[in-house]
């Protein structure tokens, strides 16, 4: 019998996964394909394909192969172990000198006797389409409300709506908005690498937002009531008495929406700021402040 290296037909490593067998599949599929393929050994290099894809796309066959072992040259002569027919049923072979590996996994009913191999094989699979892949920018309000977007990709004019709950760094996957199949195969799916804008007030951290707030040193001793923009409108938020600049206060739901219900929440970071000028009457308020207090922000340093 001879060895055959799925793998290596495929371009894939020996530990890929499902996805990656299938996307190199996809792709070499279409590149050899009979019916439009240019290449002068394409009729053989599409069987070879098939073959392949159709013993490592099954968990049961792919381990039956994988215990064939890995240590064999594309060609090399070779039995299976002693245990092997017994181990994946595919019936003992008292002579494999004449057997094609292919024919080996064929008994266990990969590729079925209604395929044809022989004489024209595969030229009728289903071939699924390409996955396709595109970058999109959105706002944050366009990630909390949803948006539609149109692209060009391949050639192909497509509309895609993205649900809102959407957040930076996400890959979406749209169903059977990818290339077309072949043969009566399944389109491909459409990816979406999802990256938010930067806004001029907020900071997305997955579906929570943050915010800076600015507060007067008055408001963070005395506490207050101060008005803080969401994405849903302004809302009035309390600021206890004795805040800390840096301090951090929970808006909670106020963040991105989540796909599955409910949003994230809206952090307000309080920032304590001073006046840049001051009027004589507050000159003398500041003046008499100090004068009167006995506050130490920096006892702990002594002296």
């Amino acid at each position: 019998m001879k060895y055959k290296d799925y793998y290596k037909i495929l371009g894939v490593e020996r530990g890929a996964s499902e996805d990656e067998i299938k996307k190199a599949y996809r792709k070499l599929a279409r590149k050899y394909h009979p019916d439009v393929s240019k290449e002068a050994n394409a009729k053989e290099k599409f069987q070879e394909v098939s073959e392949a894809y159709e013993t490592l796309r099954d968990k049961e066959k792919r381990a039956a192969y994988d215990s064939l072992g890995s240590g064999f040259r594309p060609g090399q002569d070779f039995r299976p172990p002693p245990d092997w027919f017994d181990r994946f049923g595919a019936g003992r072979q008292e002579d494999l000198r004449d057997i094609d590996l292919s024919d080996l996994f064929e008994q266990m009913g990969i590729f079925g006797r209604a395929a044809g191999r022989r004489g024209g094989f595969g030229r009728n699979v289903p071939i699924p389409g390409e996955d396709w892949e595109t970058p999109v920018r959105i706002s944050l309000e366009e990630a909390a409300r949803g948006a539609e977007r149109e692209f060009q990709i391949d050639g192909h004019a497509l509309r895609a709506r993205i649900p809102k709950g959407a957040v930076d760094g996400q890959r979406l996957r749209l169903r059977g908005k990818g290339g077309p199949g072949m043969n009566g195969g399944a389109s491909g799916d459409l990816y979406l690498q999802i990256t938010l804008e930067p806004h001029p007030l907020y900071r997305a951290r997955g579906h929570d937002l943050e915010i800076e707030v600015p507060i007067t040193p008055w408001e963070a001793a005395l506490g207050a009531q101060v008005d803080v923009p969401t994405l849903e409108g302004g809302i009035s938020m309390k600021v206890p008495p004795g805040s800390k600049g840096g301090q951090k206060l929970r808006l909670a739901g106020k963040g991105l929406p989540k796909p599955g219900g409910g949003a994230g929440d809206l952090y307000a970071n309080l920032e304590i700021v001073v006046p840049s000028t001051l009027t004589e009457r507050e000159k003398k308020l500041y003046e008499e402040l100090r004068d009167t207090s006995r506050f130490n922000p920096r006892s702990r340093f002594g002296g």
